[in-house]
C-alpha cells in the first residue's frame, strides 16, 4: 500500500482527502504539528507528499527543501496560490508538480498515480541497475545519481528522466514535446514553462560537478546534450 504524506492546515480539506485516498486503498498521514514536519516525514517514510504553500510558521517551500535534503520521493504542491511565480518557486525548491485549488479530486488522483508509476512502478527509472555514460559522466539510473570521477550528485525522479533522455540521445536534438511526453504521461495542466525550470535545475546540478555548457538550447526545436563539452574538469 502506497503511503501519502499530507502537509495541509485546512482541516476540512484534509478530512476529505483522507477519505478519498483511503477509498482508493492508499495510506494517508496528515500532519498535525507543523513544527515537526520533517521528523514526521522521516518517521512515516511516505512514497509521495502532498504539500500546501501557506502553512503555519514555515511555508511549503521551506519544507520542500528540507525533504529534498534527504529524499527524492515525489512532492506535489496543492495550493490556492495560482500565480506562475508560485509554481516556478515550487519547482525550483524541488517539487515534481503543482496543483491549484479548487481542484477535482480525480485530477489529484491521476497526478498521484502518475508520479507513483514513474517513481516506483512501470515507468520507474530503477530498472536493471542501468548506467548511462557520456564523456565520463555516468547516470546511475537505479540510484538517481550523476557521477563524474569521484564526485556525485543526487537527482529527483523528474530530473533523472530528463537527463536520461538527453544522455541517451547525446549530440541529437530532443524536442520539448518529447521531453514533456517522457516526463508527464498525463500532460493535463502542464505549463510549458515547467520544462524550462527543470532544465535550469539540471544545468545547476551539472555545474556543481563543474560541467558547463553540456545542455544546449536549440531554439524552436528543443534541447541537446553535447557528447563533448568544455569545462567539465
Amino acid at each position: 500500500m502506497f503511503k501519502i504524506f499530507i502537509v495541509e492546515d485546512d482541516v476540512k480539506l484534509v478530512s476529505l482527502l483522507n477519505d478519498f485516498l483511503k477509498k482508493y486503498e492508499y495510506e494517508p498521514y496528515a500532519v498535525k504539528n507543523f513544527d515537526t514536519v520533517l521528523d514526521q516525514f522521516e518517521q512515516f517514510e511516505p512514497h509521495i507528499v502532498l504539500l500546501d504553500v501557506n502553512l503555519p510558521k514555515y511555508d511549503g517551500y521551506y519544507w520542500c527543501r528540507q525533504i529534498r535534503n534527504s529524499s527524492t520521493c515525489p512532492i506535489l504542491f496543492v495550493s490556492a496560490r495560482d500565480a506562475k511565480m508560485d509554481q516556478v518557486m515550487a519547482l525550483e525548491n524541488g517539487a515534481d508538480d503543482y496543483i491549484t485549488k479548487p481542484f477535482d479530486y480525480e485530477i489529484v488522483l491521476a497526478k498521484i498515480k502518475s508520479q507513483l508509476r514513474r517513481a516506483y512502478g512501470a515507468y520507474a527509472a530503477n530498472q536493471d541497475g542501468r548506467a548511462i555514460k557520456v564523456n565520463g559522466l555516468v547516470l546511475d539510473v537505479e540510484r538517481l545519481e550523476l557521477k563524474l570521477a569521484a564526485n556525485k550528485i543526487e537527482l529527483s525522479h523528474t530530473e533523472a528522466r530528463i537527463v536520461e533522455e538527453l544522455m541517451n540521445k547525446a549530440d541529437r536534438v530532443v524536442s520539448r514535446e518529447r521531453l514533456l511526453e517522457k516526463i508527464w504521461d498525463d500532460q493535463v495542466f502542464v505549463d510549458d514553462n515547467t520544462l524550462n525550470v527543470y532544465i535550469t535545475r539540471v544545468r545547476k546540478k551539472l555545474a556543481t560537478l563543474d560541467i558547463h555548457g553540456a545542455i544546449q538550447t536549440v531554439r524552436g526545436k528543443g534541447y541537446q546534450m553535447k557528447a563533448n563539452w568544455s569545462g567539465e574538469h
